[in-house]
């Protein structure tokens, strides 16, 4: 199976309220198909639930069944009492044109998400579903700590997969850990299949010291490819998703997955000369000495507040910082809670202005809280 699939939830639309251009859709899948490509990747939410029957339009009633894998994922946030986990299935099937899911993941699991799905034995139910061969396989979206997912993989071996966000950028980001989730995966022999390999957009045009370095390695490379690239060289990742909204980036992605190269040793030192020029365009010059937190009287996770506030501000306020931030444990201070006490302050080495940092964080992070 080549290595790149079609994320559908980014699909081309007309206008701002997520009707989607079918027939600019119809002409991605066909040429998505053409190339090779076999994998598709979507879920009940997506286009405020039109995803799923989108892709039965493009897709299932055009093509062969044999032809095309679909992943779609059970919405656990959506989910009330147990019985609805059998219900958002069987809506799912009828809004795909299929009897079976070649791959069915639990949406979005974080650590709280993950609680509420063993209270109300979403595990049993899927379960139950993959030995009556209406699933093939099962795994989980994930959106939390390396620890979290190794609690996770450990008491569910049954999960086949995990699906990760993953890109050169957050390989080593406090918030995402993406390469310290990878490793945790990699430890389980839990094939990885990638999300956000282009951070959303925002790899796919890199500040310009960093394009230029890409350009004079590989002059007819895109931006993306070499985010794209770096996701599937990696040794455990099985599928690199791409949420393609246009033909144009289809045509990019092909042209170099299609008959895919991994990075050589030479455009992985470009890659981690990239993240260094990233690195020093901090707002907040932290080291995460952690000298700041005894002091602290509301139990706020100083540097882990400012990585992430970081990457926010490097990352053109990219928001996905937000689901990270609403992730951390019940008893976690938040930003908003800061007391303005100044004992932060008076121990930071930097001399770092933290109370005044962590209203910008609040305002960064806590505005979609309300």
């Amino acid at each position: 199976m080549k290595k790149l699939g079609f994320g559908c939830m980014r699909l081309p639309n007309l206008g701002t309220d997520d009707r989607i251009d079918m027939p600019q859709f119809t002409r991605m899948v066909d040429t998505f198909l053409s190339h090779g490509f076999t994998y598709f990747d979507t879920s009940y939410v997506y286009h405020g639930g039109k995803s799923e029957g989108a892709l039965r339009q493009a897709l299932v009633e055009r093509h062969p069944r044999e032809s095309f894998t679909i992943t779609t994922k059970l919405p656990v946030v959506l989910v009330k009492e147990r019985s609805d986990t059998l219900r958002f299935f069987n809506e799912q099937l009828e809004r795909l044109g299929t009897d079976y899911a070649d791959y069915y993941w639990l949406h979005a699991l974080n650590a709280s998400g993950y609680e509420k799905a063993v209270r109300l034995g979403v595990f049993e139910e899927v379960s139950k579903l993959k030995e009556e061969g209406r699933i093939r396989h099962l795994g989980f979206s994930f959106h939390d700590s390396a620890a979290v997912l190794e609690r996770i993989l450990t008491e569910h071996p049954e999960m086949e997969y995990v699906q990760l966000q993953l890109n050169y950028f957050d390989w080593d980001s406090k918030s995402v850990q993406s390469g310290a989730c990878y490793e945790v995966a990699a430890k389980h022999r839990k094939p990885v299949i990638v999300m956000e390999p282009v951070k959303g957009g925002v790899l796919a045009d890199v500040p310009q010291p960093i394009k230029k370095m890409f350009r004079e390695k590989q002059p007819d490379l895109s931006d993306a490819s070499w985010a794209i690239r770096f996701a599937a060289s990696l040794d455990n990742v099985m599928m690199v998703l791409s949420g393609m909204s246009n033909m144009e980036q289809l045509e990019d992605n092909a042209s170099y997955m299609e008959h895919f190269v991994p990075l050589d040793e030479e455009e992985n030192e470009i890659i981690a000369e990239a993240v260094r020029i990233f690195d020093e365009q901090k707002e907040a010059a932290c080291t995460d000495c952690g000298k700041c937190l005894s002091g602290c009287p509301c139990h706020i996770p100083i540097p882990d507040y400012l990585g992430m506030y970081n990457d926010h501000c490097r990352m053109k306020k990219n928001t996905n910082g937000m689901v990270y931030y609403a992730a951390f444990p019940e008893g976690t201070g938040k930003a908003s809670e800061c007391t303005a006490c100044g004992k932060c302050e008076a121990v930071c080495p930097q001399k770092l202005p933290i109370p005044k940092l962590m209203k910008e964080v609040k305002t960064a992070f806590e505005w979609s809280m309300v």
